[in-house]
C-alpha cells in the first residue's frame, strides 16, 4: 500500500515537472521575439552563446594554425627573470627589450611553468580558451547588470569575430589576460567591492591600462597619487616589483563633492555640496566612454588592440543611442570596424573605415540623450 503511495507520488511530481517543462517552453515560444530585442533575457542568450563558444573555440585552436607572433619574445623574457636578471634593461626577448610592467612577469611566469617552459603550444591555447570563455561571462554580466543592450546584438560580440579569437588562442598576447583582469575588476566595481576592484585593475596592467580615473575620482577611492601605470610604463626600480594592494591603501580616505572638488573624510563639507552618486549605469558608461575615446586618440594602434575595447563596442552603440542611429546602422558600424580590424596589411581605406566608425560612435555619445535617467533603476527592478 505504502509502496502505491509512493509511485503514486512519484508520478506526480513527475507529471508536474513536465507540466512546467511544457509552460516554459510554450512561454518562450511565445516571446521568441522578445528573447532577442528584451535585455532582461541577457543571461539566457549568454548561456547559448558561451555553449556555442565552447565548440568554436575548439574548433579554432585543431583546425586553425596557430602562428608564433609574441610568445616565444614573453617567455624569454620571463626565464631572463627566472634565472635571476632582475634589471629591466636587460631583460629581452626576440623582439626587443622587455616594456610591460612587472605584472606581466609574474602572471607569465606562471604560463611558462604551466606550458612546460612556453614549449607546450596546445596547453597555451587551452588556457586562453578559457580565459576568452572566462572574459564573455565576465563581460555579459555587466550587460545584464546594466539591462541597457537587445541581447540579440551579442551575437556579434562573440561568435562573429575572426579576429578575436584569433587574437585570444591563435596568437596568445598578453593583451587578453589584461582585459580579463579589467573586466573583472569593472564587475567588483559594481557590486560595490572598490578595494578588490582596484587590486584587479593594478594587476590588469600586464598590458593595456584603459582610463578610468574619473569613475575613482568620482568614488574617492583612490587619491591621484595611487592611480595603476599605463600601458607601457616600466616600473623605476632595477628590480620587477608590482603591488597590487597599494592601489587600494587609501580607499575611503577622500570624498568627492558634487562640484569635483576632493575632500578628506571627516572633513566638514562644504555648503550644498554632496557625495556624487553612482550606480551600474555611471559606472560602466564612464569606464567604457573614457577608454573608447582613448583608442581613438591612439597614436598607433596594433592588432591585438582590438580587444582593449571590442566588447564594450555594443554598450556604446546601443545604452546612449542618437535617435538617427538605427539598430541596421549600428549593425552596420560593427560590421566595418571588424572588417577594417580583419584587413591585414591595413591599407589607406581600411584605416579611413575605421576612423569613420569611431567618428560616428563618438558623434553618437555626444547627441545621444542622457545615460543616467532616473528610471533607470526603477525599470531594471521592474525586469
Amino acid at each position: 500500500m505504502a509502496a502505491g503511495l509512493r509511485k503514486r507520488g512519484r508520478s506526480g511530481s513527475a507529471a508536474q515537472a513536465e507540466g512546467l517543462c511544457k509552460q516554459w517552453l510554450q512561454r518562450a515560444w511565445q516571446e521568441r521575439r522578445l528573447l532577442l530585442r528584451e535585455p532582461r533575457y541577457t543571461l539566457l542568450v549568454a548561456a547559448c552563446l558561451c555553449l556555442a563558444e565552447v565548440g568554436i573555440t575548439f574548433w579554432v585552436i585543431h583546425r586553425v594554425a596557430y602562428t608564433e607572433i609574441d610568445w616565444k619574445a614573453y617567455m624569454a623574457e620571463v626565464e631572463g627573470v627566472i634565472n635571476g636578471t632582475y634589471d629591466y634593461t636587460q631583460l629581452q626577448g626576440d623582439t626587443g627589450p622587455l616594456v610591460y610592467p612587472a605584472g606581466f612577469v609574474y602572471i607569465f611566469m606562471g604560463l611558462y611553468y604551466a606550458t612546460s617552459r612556453g614549449t607546450d603550444i596546445r596547453m597555451a591555447q587551452n588556457i586562453f580558451a578559457v580565459l576568452y570563455l572566462a572574459t564573455l561571462l565576465l563581460v555579459f554580466l555587466i550587460y545584464h547588470q546594466t539591462c541597457k543592450v537587445p541581447p540579440f546584438v551579442f551575437f556579434f560580440m562573440c561568435c562573429a569575430s575572426y579576429r578575436v579569437h584569433s587574437i585570444f588562442v591563435l596568437r596568445l598576447f598578453n593583451d587578453p589576460v589584461a582585459m580579463v583582469l579589467l573586466f573583472l575588476s569593472i564587475n567588483l566595481l559594481l557590486a560595490q567591492r572598490w578595494g578588490w576592484g582596484c587590486c584587479f585593475f593594478s594587476l590588469a596592467s600586464v598590458g593595456p591600462s584603459p582610463s578610468w580615473e574619473s569613475v575613482l575620482a568620482f568614488r574617492g577611492a583612490l587619491p591621484a597619487s595611487s592611480l595603476p601605470p599605463g600601458p607601457v610604463d616600466c616600473p623605476p626600480h632595477p628590480a620587477p616589483a608590482v603591488c597590487p594592494l597599494q592601489v587600494a591603501q587609501d580607499r575611503g580616505k577622500y570624498l568627492v563633492a558634487a562640484e569635483g572638488s576632493l575632500q578628506k573624510e571627516g572633513s566638514t563639507p562644504a555648503p550644498y555640496t554632496q557625495p556624487y552618486p553612482l550606480n551600474c549605469g555611471k559606472i560602466v558608461s564612464t569606464l567604457f566612454t573614457s577608454n573608447f575615446i582613448g583608442i581613438c586618440f591612439s597614436r598607433s594602434l596594433h592588432y591585438q588592440f582590438y580587444v582593449w575595447y571590442f566588447h564594450t563596442l555594443p554598450y556604446l552603440l546601443w545604452a546612449m543611442p542618437a535617435r538617427w542611429l538605427t539598430h541596421l546602422l549600428r549593425l552596420l558600424v560593427l560590421g566595418l570596424i571588424e572588417l577594417s580590424w580583419n584587413t591585414y596589411p591595413s591599407t589607406s581605406c581600411s584605416s579611413a573605415a575605421l576612423h569613420i566608425c569611431h567618428a560616428v560612435i563618438l558623434l553618437q555619445l555626444w547627441l545621444g540623450p542622457q545615460p543616467f535617467p532616473k528610471s533607470t533603476q526603477h525599470s531594471k527592478k521592474a525586469h
